[in-house]
């Protein structure tokens, strides 16, 4: 041991600990000593990466080995078992690496074949350091794939003249070893030797993107080849920027290469009469077709599919005739169901219909009227969604125990900041049902009377000196408009004379390899005891690697303001930067308008930890994730109304529990396909559309029957 250190790391998701000696760290590899400058020469490295295996198992370390010959990226259990038969391999030739945008340590490795390896190296340089060689390796082998497959037809681009002289094209190698780039199959030589009688369509497409990849490594060398000059250096921000744009661009554009890499692959072996890889040849249900609205499309027709086979319910007919329903406190019972959205498998599963939907749309196309398929979705519809955005309902009503109009608006900022984690269904990104017109829903939270509390309402509540009954927070949600997608949500605490009304228009885009939502909308919150009202408006929210593995961010400035009392704050929601940066991270500032003072500062995670600081020095660390969560009170599904949306989705509910997808899919086109009909109908007629507990007042919509309207409460 002499003269050598001990580094240890924890797996993130087994921890497990190992111990590694210093000169053989996990994160280092044999080429680790070298310069991290980009180079055009290809170099054989090695060394620890975690590899993302499956949720059950998570990340492990294993060693991988970049064989630049034969154009493999192998990869063992450790070093020691190097001597042996790899434990995996990927063939490079076609393959498209790419940085994730989960953060600055984690890449891809997306084979032609369909195969992907999630890896995560130990900081930024390093990714940097395996992405660029494994580049350059790609591209090596893919043109020698290239010249052994020729197109008909040849076509030159005046792009190759102005590269630079360092550029990938101008230094086009020779194919050292072709045969080699399938070599890594003993059984793959008769499908090679038939796979070169076919042409390769791509070539044109792979020489730009290796133009492309050229130009792009001239660009960050020249960056990071600048002086630290005072008037530019290479952190500068503007050129910070245009290096992550143009590695954002590169990243995109790998992407759809190796989407259609796939394809092509797909193709090709089936004309060889070969193996087909199933999920790169979509066969596309009706349900994803634009226009198939037809309802008899799958009960008629060759190869429909029979709702008797299925067996399915028909959806029970629904009154929307306008009529309040009394909810009845006592059927309530606290809720049971307990759904996390962290099963990927049906997602897997399904990644052709997902590939075959990504080819339909444009970058910036609404969503809206895209029906989605419905293994993405979560087993809950967005009304619920919004109800369980209350999970703290404690801290909701010790809104009105604020000693000061500071206090107020601090602690509601608080209550603000820590609704969001509760309301996302586990870490996995997945889609709530898009409710129907007219559906609602309905439940309450039961919270305990704090026994500090000085102040109680003085109207319309009872004496806690004879009773310490919880106080009671009802909640009420509608789906007031179809199109455009408007929810209407209210909650109210009685006892304590406060209650928030909120309309939301969710309007979603397709951002490439990712899918963004606007929450457009305003809500205000009513504090009677103090005469405050407290407007504020909503995030917007972000489903990123829709391709991997999903995740969701929230992006976006919150403002909140209270006329009356003259305090305000500013939420800021950052998503994450290309290089660097951390997840989730969420700033706010509490200030005084008159005076312009800030008095109170928030930074962290707004689904971690978040920390509070005062101008007094006083500091105060909330953990969102071991606040304590209310479970809600909901009627069950028997007693609830046909428009109720536990009720009304349950058939969808109930077979994505079982994962039957086939018959999800059908309950859920039968509920669509009905809704539909009913428009055509009220249209054809001429009947306007009659809401049942929300009002519409100039562009936002109200509850019909909210407090401050209850003159048991007027001041």
């Amino acid at each position: 041991m002499q003269g050598e250190t001990t580094a240890l790391r924890i797996t993130e998701n087994e921890g497990r600990l190992d111990v590694f000696p210093q000169n053989k760290t996990p994160s280092s590899g044999r080429a680790s000593a070298k310069s991290w400058q980009y180079s055009d020469h290809m170099e054989n490295i090695d060394g620890y990466l975690m590899k993302y295996t499956n949720l059950v198992t998570g990340w492990q370390y294993r060693f991988f080995v970049l064989n630049n010959e034969a154009g493999l990226l192998e990869y063992f259990v450790n070093e020691q078992s190097r001597a042996q038969k790899p434990r995996g391999m990927l063939p490079l030739a076609g393959a498209v690496i790419s940085p994730s945008d989960e953060d600055s340590h984690t890449f891809t490795v997306n084979a032609i074949s369909g195969e992907q390896y999630k890896l995560r190296a130990t900081d930024a340089k390093e990714r940097q350091h395996w992405v660029s060689r494994l580049q350059i390796c790609t591209q090596h082998h893919t043109e020698a794939m290239g010249k052994s497959n020729p197109p008909p037809k040849s076509r030159s681009y005046s792009m190759a003249s102005q590269g630079s002289g360092s550029s990938p094209m101008s230094l086009r190698r020779p194919s050292q070893n072709p045969p080699a780039v399938f070599g890594f199959n003993k059984g793959s030589s008769l499908y090679s030797s038939k796979r070169s009688l076919l042409p390769d369509h791509l070539l044109d497409a792979r020489e730009m993107m290796s133009q492309a990849q050229g130009q792009h490594r001239d660009l960050i060398q020249s960056i990071e080849g600048l002086p630290a000059a005072p008037g530019l250096s290479p952190l500068d921000q503007d050129l910070l920027m245009l290096k992550a744009t143009s590695m954002a661009t590169m990243n995109c554009l790998n992407e759809c290469l190796h989407i259609l890499h796939l394809q092509q692959v797909a193709r090709q072996r089936g004309s060889l009469g070969g193996p087909t890889i199933e999920w790169l040849e979509p066969k596309l249900p009706d349900i994803l077709k634009n226009g198939s609205s037809s309802l008899g499309s799958f009960t008629t027709g060759e190869g429909a599919l029979e709702g008797s086979r299925l067996e399915l319910s028909s959806p029970e007919s629904c009154s929307f005739s306008g009529e309040q329903e009394d909810i009845d406190a006592e059927d309530e019972a606290e809720d049971c169901f307990t759904d996390k959205e962290e099963d990927l498998g049906a997602v897997e599963e399904e990644r052709s219909v997902i590939l075959h939907l990504l080819s339909q749309l444009k970058l910036g196309m609404d969503l809206t009227r895209v029906v989605l398929p419905t293994f993405i979705l979560e087993k809950r519809s967005l009304l619920e969604m919004y109800a369980d955005f209350m999970s703290h309902p404690d801290l909701f009503v010790a809104i009105a125990d604020g000693s000061s109009p500071e206090d107020r608006m601090v602690r509601f900022v608080e209550y603000y900041l820590t609704s969001f984690h509760e309301g996302r269904k586990g870490a996995i990104a997945k889609k709530p049902y898009n409710p129907i017109i007219g559906e609602t829903f309905h439940c309450s939270w039961k919270v305990p009377r704090r026994t500090d509390a000085s102040k109680e309402p003085s109207q319309g509540s009872p004496d806690p000196a004879t009773s310490q009954d919880p106080y009671q927070v009802r909640f009420v949600a509608e789906q007031v408009s179809h199109h455009p997608p408007v929810s209407g949500f209210y909650a109210e605490c009685q006892e304590r004379q406060m209650c928030v009304n909120t309309h939301v228009w969710t309007k979603s885009k397709f951002m490439g390899m990712s899918i963004g939502v606007s929450m457009i909308g305003e809500g205000c919150l009513y504090l009677l005891e103090h005469d405050e009202e407290y407007t504020f408006t909503l995030p917007c929210a972000y489903a990123r690697s829709i391709l991997t593995v999903p995740w969701v961010e929230l992006g976006g400035k919150v403002n909140i303001s209270c006329a009356k009392s003259g305090y305000s704050a500013i939420i800021t929601f950052q998503t994450k930067p290309f290089y660097g940066g951390k997840l989730h991270k969420v700033t706010a500032e509490v200030k005084h308008n008159t005076t312009n003072a800030v008095v109170c500062r928030v930074q962290g995670e707004w689904n971690g930890v978040l920390e509070f600081s005062y101008t007094s020095g006083e500091t105060r660390v909330v953990d969102v994730t071991k606040l304590p969560v209310s479970k809600k009170s909901v009627r069950p599904v028997e007693k609830q109304g046909p428009t109720e949306s536990r009720r009304l989705w349950q058939h969808v509910t109930e077979s994505l529990r079982e994962k039957d997808i086939e018959k999800a899919t059908e309950h859920k086109r039968l509920l669509e396909e009905r809704q539909r009909t009913e428009e055509r109908h009220r249209a054809e007629t001429e009947t306007p559309w009659r809401t049942r507990y929300f009002e519409r007042e100039g562009e936002g919509w109200v509850y019909h029957k909210p407090l401050w309207k209850n003159s048991a409460f007027k001041s």
